[in-house]
Formats: C-alpha cells, structure tokens, sequence
C-alpha cells in the first residue's frame, strides 16, 4: 500500500506512512507494530525478521525496552558495523517509552541508518510517545505502519481464522470454521494456536467433524452449537446442550447473543432471491455467512422468525437482570425457537 498524500489546510502536501497487514510485513527504515492485539503484533514482528534474514542469514537482531532505555543505545545498534551486516533493532514499551528514548526515536526518523530496521511495538494503552507516533505518521523517515486492532467481535475472529487457512492455502468447510471459532470464542491465542494445529496435522479439506475429533469437548458447549441446534427444530438435543453448556460454565448472556446473531443474520437475508454473491456484497456479509442463514431459514417463515426473534429480545432483557431465573429465561427462549410455537403449547 503506497503512502498517501492529501493537501493540508495552507496547501502544502501532507505525507501519510504506508500501512501494511501484519499478514504481509515488510521492512522498511522504521516499522510501527501499532494496537493491542499481541498474536498480531507477534506474527507481523516475526514476519518481518524472517523476510530480513531471508535477504541475508548475517542478519543482527536486538533487543530494546524504550521504558529502561540507556541514552545512545539505538544509534549505537543501529550503526553500521565492521562488515556491514544488516541490523535489526525491535523497541518493545513504546507506549511507556523513557524521555531519553522518546527524543533519540524523534531525531532518529530523519536520519535513518542505512541498512538498519526498527521496528516500534506500541500496544495504544497510553498516549506516552504521541509525539513520535505523529512524526512517524506523517511520513517521516520512509516508515511504515502495521495496524493489530483487537479482534473482539465474533465476526472479527472468523475472519481471523479464516485468514490463518487462506494463508496457508488450506480449505476449511464453512461449518467447521463456525465450530472452531465458537470453541476458541475467548481466547485468540488458542484460536490461532488451533488453527495451525490442524493446518499441520489434517491431509486435505478440514471439515466438521475434523473439527469436533480435535476439539469436541469444547465444541460441544459452545453457544453457536446450541443455537444452530434448536434453530434446526431438533428440540430436545437443543435442550441437552444448552444443559451441557450451562453445567460447563457458560454465561446465559453470550448464550443469547449468539442466537440474536443467528436469527438477525436470518431475517436479513429471509426473502431475497439474489444470488448469495451479490446479496453478501448488498448486505456487507461473507458469502458463506448468506449461505449458511439460508439453509438455517429452512421451515421457518415471517411468523415463526419474528416470534424467534421476540423471544430472544425478552430472554436477552431476562438474563441481563429482568429477571431472578436466567436459566429458565434460556430454556423458555430455546423452546419457542426450536418448536417455532408460543411457549406453553
């Protein structure tokens, strides 16, 4: 991704730096590994040593804390030695960088060393270092950016996981890539750690079921799980879940949110006779996410889904503190949705 220009408010061009994913990190004079997600910020800072010490196994790797910094140390490392190996200098603490690192850091942009790489591990959790930040941003010293936001929302994870497969030129059936996000739901490290597991262990397309031999006994609880059962009508394995799931632990309020995800992706798509393709782009959804809510919309009409949908508004209002019986807000909500029928007959 090239550097942008855009003209300031008196006229003159404004430099921005490049942003790179941490997917596909490169070097580059100064490199900023930039927000707080750490299996991102891990994979771009390794990525570019690798693509260094690809160019030149001689490569020199240092290590920095910016917050115990002795004054001189980066021009020190970063200087040209005897036989001019390339350098590579990793600063970690940006965020609580020292006084003394913040004004070497500053001054170092507009005289970068040649054939030196340092990379600046700034995780966003202070404002400590804004001003090197700003220089960096706005072009100077033929830096780049590596932006590693969290990845909080479900949707988020999936295309997280999605891209550890694509990477690895590995196809992994939609079904199972669900399964295996909502297994790994709070934790992205063991997400990550899961998919190059089976990326490394499974011969050929991954499917469901390599899913649940590896990692059933989390599959087994996890709320997606139950969701896709009751929305499927199967009632009383929808029931053992949920029971399942909550006896393992799980917390009623995710519980619900992950059926109002289900039933509203439903509803968007519920009576559109597009092709997925155009109806993903229409929609900003994934194809694989228009294909699945359309066979999930299977036996259910307008009737069935907005009564779905209102149940699942009051259970969602019941287990945030409506009302003293989580559980049986849960059991309620799962009933109406699996029999498609008011609760009670």
């Amino acid at each position: 991704m090239a550097a942008s220009r855009t003209p300031s408010r008196g006229g003159a061009k404004t430099v921005k730096v490049a942003q790179v994913s941490w997917r596909e990190p490169r070097p580059a004079p100064v490199v900023l590994v930039f927000g707080p997600e750490e299996v991102c910020a891990e994979r771009a800072i390794a990525g570019v040593r690798d693509y260094l010490r690809a160019e030149d196994p001689a490569l020199e790797v240092s290590d920095v804390r910016a917050d115990d910094y002795a004054p001189g140390t980066l021009l020190s490392l970063t200087s040209p030695s005897l036989f001019g190996e390339p350098r590579l200098v990793r600063v970690s603490g940006v965020e609580k960088c020292s006084d003394a690192f913040l004004q070497e850091a500053v001054s170092y942009l507009d005289h970068p060393q040649e054939g030196a790489t340092v990379i600046l591990r700034h995780t966003g959790a202070s404002v400590r270092g804004k001003k090197l930040l700003d220089a960096l941003r706005a072009g100077t010293g033929d830096g780049i950016e590596i932006p590693c936001p969290a990845i909080k929302r479900d949707s988020d994870r999936v295309d997280f996981a999605a891209g550890e497969f694509k990477a690895a030129k590995k196809r992994i059936a939609p079904a199972a890539l669900r399964a295996l996000v909502s297994a790994f739901a709070d934790d992205l490290t063991e997400l990550a750690a899961a998919c190059q597991q089976l990326i490394g262990d499974v011969e050929g397309d991954i499917t469901e079921d390599v899913v649940t031999k590896y990692y059933g006994g989390r599959v087994e609880v996890s709320a997606f799980v139950v969701a896709d059962t009751a929305i499927a009508g199967r009632y009383g394995e929808a029931l053992v879940a949920l029971r399942h799931a909550l006896a393992s632990g799980a917390d009623p309020v995710p519980m619900v949110a992950a059926f109002a995800m289900k039933l509203r992706t439903m509803a968007r798509v519920a009576g559109s006779r597009e092709p997925s393709r155009q109806l993903a782009q229409r929609l900003g959804m994934k194809d694989w996410q228009v294909d699945r809510a359309k066979r999930d919309l299977a036996g259910w009409n307008e009737r069935s889904l907005g009564m779905a949908i209102q149940a699942t508004a009051r259970a969602d209002a019941e287990v945030k503190g409506a009302s003293r019986d989580p559980v049986f807000a849960l059991e309620r909500m799962l009933t109406v949705i699996a029999t498609r029928q008011p609760f009670g007959e």
